[in-house]
């Protein structure tokens, strides 16, 4: 399996940012937890050698983390006693695993540092550590996030997180409200490149009257994922395909399977032929480099959208519960 290893360095200004990063800096615990990287870097290790597919989860953790109501954690509480229907319950988060890393290797961060790192931190450090361990680049990330003192109700998800049927448009004007340009909204659903795609995902697509669902697919890919993914409801949660033929490497394997006409997803096969989209899926497809230096500065601004700082927020304990 090629794995292609980047070293991207990006200097960054320091400037504010209103509810998309003030209040986070470079050198955050330097005082109170210097070694907090070190940290969260060893207790991940063990765990990437035995589980390949830890990488690909908190990757995805992280994305439904900070696209609901900000990087804060919220999605790692677990329902209260009132069994709340917390961000768990949403069926777009379908698939979302390994919650328990997070609380685990945050429980080595207490240990050196009580009541000084953030659950939320924590999070996008891990989520940082699986781009670098399956090949991509090794992305320098601000830190001073909070954790959330309340959860949202599983509608907050419901609403936010897009549908697997969100086409082009709808896509670039989720993630331009965040901060990134054209390139930077490409290369985040590079993060496709890691792990799969449950079948109930797929459904609409591979079933539906409308033959524009399939259009510009490969017939032969066709015929493989209708025959993965069989029509009917029983089977869609418990079935899968992989992303793209590297699903535990890093690299830019997802825009080159998308050009040839095995997009999964809807977005994948569309941002080949959108006029907007499908010069910078050739030009990643071509070359990795480029592609891991937009998903840099992508990860970043993404990491950095709507955190609480300072006096916002709490640092939680035990990053399941609230209090």
């Amino acid at each position: 399996m090629r794995r292609t290893i980047v070293v991207v360095f990006f200097m960054f200004q320091c400037f504010s940012f209103n509810v998309k990063g003030f209040g986070l800096s470079y050198n955050f615990y330097e005082k109170s937890c210097p070694q907090v990287e070190d940290i969260v870097r060893n207790g991940l290790q063990p765990i990437f050698l035995t589980d390949p597919t830890s990488a690909p989860a908190l990757l995805r953790l992280m994305f439904h983390d900070c696209q609901v109501q900000g990087c804060d954690a919220s999605i790692l509480v677990d329902p209260g006693n009132g069994n709340e229907a917390t961000e768990m319950a949403s069926s777009k988060n379908l698939g979302i695993r390994k919650r328990e890393i997070v609380s685990m290797v945050k429980s080595m961060v207490e240990a050196q540092c009580p009541q000084q790192v953030s659950c939320a931190d924590v999070l996008i450090l891990a989520a940082r550590e699986a781009v670098a361990v399956t090949g991509g680049p090794r992305i320098k990330v601000p830190l001073g996030r909070r954790d959330s003192s309340h959860a949202p109700s599983h509608r907050l998800p419901d609403a936010l997180l897009p549908p697997a049927t969100a086409g082009v448009s709808e896509m670039l004007n989720i993630f331009t409200n965040k901060g990134m340009n054209l390139e930077e909204s490409v290369a985040v659903l590079g993060a496709h490149t890691l792990g799969i795609t449950h079948c109930s995902n797929l459904q609409n697509r591979l079933y539906s009257r409308n033959n524009d669902e399939l259009r510009g697919m490969e017939p032969g890919f066709a015929a493989f994922l209708r025959l993965t993914c069989q029509k009917g409801p029983l089977t869609s949660n418990l079935s899968f395909v992989l992303n793209d033929p590297t699903p535990f490497s890093f690299d830019n394997e997802y825009y080159v399977n998308a050009m040839r006409g095995r997009g999964v997803l809807k977005i994948d096969a569309e941002m080949v032929s959108n006029p907007k989209t499908a010069h910078v899926m050739k030009h990643f497809s071509m070359n990795e480099a480029d592609f891991f230096r937009a998903f840099y500065s992508a990860f970043v601004k993404l990491s950095r959208y709507g955190v609480l700082t300072g006096k916002q927020g709490v640092i939680r304990k035990n990053c399941n519960q609230l209090s």
